[in-house]
């Protein structure tokens, strides 16, 4: 197995995302390694409890679910104890930004969740799936419990 040195860890701020949490810290610590985090707000924002607010129709949803993710980075990040130049809060295609962020920032490992659906779930695309398939390094997905 290789010695990782850089791992991002790529976060979607669900309740069910704790396991790939424990599982980034458990790797950082087994190899040294550095540790970043990268949250990225897709760029056809839905309202979403995953960002602990709600948000009235009324106003900018982009600014609004932007600012919320940066306290949640924030928080998560201090958590860690990863510095400030570690942390990302991206716009855009999540699977894109997270590659983009890997290569710009040297990452050998990037950890990320997945619910490992099937059929048309699938076919739509999930971030795991296009993260795994255009990385230039490792990709692990950590499976995550669906909450129906």
């Amino acid at each position: 197995m290789n010695s990782y040195k850089h791992i991002l860890l790529a976060v979607d701020f669900f309740e069910q995302c704790d396991p790939v949490i424990h599982r980034a810290q458990e790797l950082a610590a087994r190899y040294q390694a550095k540790l970043s985090i990268v949250h990225v707000v897709d760029s056809l924002p839905i309202t979403d409890a995953g960002y602990g607010a709600d948000i009235p129709f009324n106003l900018d949803l982009t600014a609004e679910l932007m600012a919320n993710a940066k306290t949640r980075l924030a928080t998560l990040a201090k958590q860690l104890a990863i510095a400030d130049n570690d942390q990302w809060l991206e716009m855009g295609s999540p699977k894109t930004e997270i590659i983009r962020i890997a290569i710009e920032n040297k990452v050998d490992l990037i950890i990320v969740g997945s619910h490992g659906r099937h059929g048309l779930a699938l076919l739509l695309g999930s971030t795991a799936n296009g993260v795994l398939h255009y990385a230039p390094c490792d990709v692990l997905a950590v499976r995550l419990q669906d909450t129906q």
